[in-house]
């Protein structure tokens, strides 16, 4: 798979923004979710590839694009895709920070092919790679990360979704001495943002969407940081997803590159909303601005990239 690529992808989560930043502030999620679902498909299926979509909007019957095994693109390189057309749906009809459009591809049969369900996720920057151990509490974790990174208890930030179920992990670790920033949505944002100096994240930790899991890792993968997981089963229905996976030990930790079987892998995001990884659309006279972030793990590059979109 060539770099090159790289900017066809970019084009999809940039056309995929522009169209969902039209329904910025307006209460319906899920027409922004739509929006942004219909251009990025509309834009793969133009694309000198042979794409099969392994992370996506659900499957077959459940989505009408875009779900899980759809096959696009004109012909060509066997690739696999993992798209978020909007993570941060709440976010964008709310208006509020931090939405992007996400997609990532690799070579075909290298991202695992993850169940709509939960999944327990820890994710760091390059500094700490290799400190990783989710078999393991979330102290003992932390104290790896920050001996990792030479940073005292009280300067490590950990981010999680601010849900009731992570409650015992914050006050683990706020015991242990670290920050605790709990957001409303959207967990692939700071994976990105652990491996970005000048952003005072240092780990992703918590209980979220398993497809958002492996996006997160592609992510990691680009940037040469570090990701773990764990299948977070709710019933027996999920149970047997698992073990039609080949999951039979729920407790397995998922490892970075066994979620993503190779450094072949672009990632881009463009920003909806404004955030901490890139400005939101700027809806203008006959044009639209996108600021967008596109990575990949063939040459560890992140480029951070303005367009100006005439319409």
């Amino acid at each position: 798979m060539d770099v090159s690529l790289s900017y066809h992808i970019l084009r999809v989560t940039e056309e995929a923004a522009v169209q969902s930043a039209y329904w910025r502030g307006k209460g319906d999620k899920n027409a922004a979710d739509q929006a942004a679902t219909e251009a990025m498909r509309n834009l793969l299926n133009t694309l000198p590839v042979s794409a099969t979509v392994v992370i996506g909007e659900g499957e077959m019957d459940e989505a009408p694009m875009l779900y899980i095994n759809e096959k696009l693109g004109t012909g060509g390189e066997k690739i696999d895709i993992a798209v978020d057309p909007l993570d941060g749906t709440t976010l964008t009809a709310k208006n509020r920070e931090n939405a992007i459009t996400v997609i990532s591809v690799a070579e075909s049969g290298c991202l695992l092919n993850a169940p709509d369900m939960y999944m327990m996720k820890i994710g760091v920057g390059p500094k700490a790679k290799g400190s990783l151990d989710l078999s393991k509490s979330l102290t003992v974790n932390l104290n790896q990360i920050a001996e990792a990174l030479k940073k005292k208890p009280e300067e490590i930030n950990i981010v999680m979704l601010d849900r009731d179920r992570h409650q015992s992990y914050v006050n683990e670790a706020r015991k242990f001495g670290a920050r605790v920033t709990l957001i409303t949505d959207g967990d692939v944002s700071p994976v990105i943002g652990a491996g970005i100096e000048d952003i005072d994240m240092d780990i992703l930790f918590g209980i979220g969407g398993a497809p958002e899991g492996v996006l997160a890792a592609c992510a990691a993968k680009c940037l040469g940081g570090d990701f773990q997981g764990k299948l977070w089963a709710e019933n027996e229905a999920e149970v047997k997803r698992c073990q039609n996976m080949g999951i039979k030990d729920l407790n397995q930790v998922i490892k970075l590159d066994d979620m993503v079987k190779t450094d072949k892998v672009i990632f881009s995001l463009t920003g909806v909303t404004d955030g901490f990884l890139a400005k939101g659309v700027r809806l203008l006279d006959k044009k639209a601005v996108t600021e967008s972030i596109v990575m990949n793990a063939i040459e560890k590059k992140l480029r951070k990239v303005q367009t100006v979109h005439t319409r």
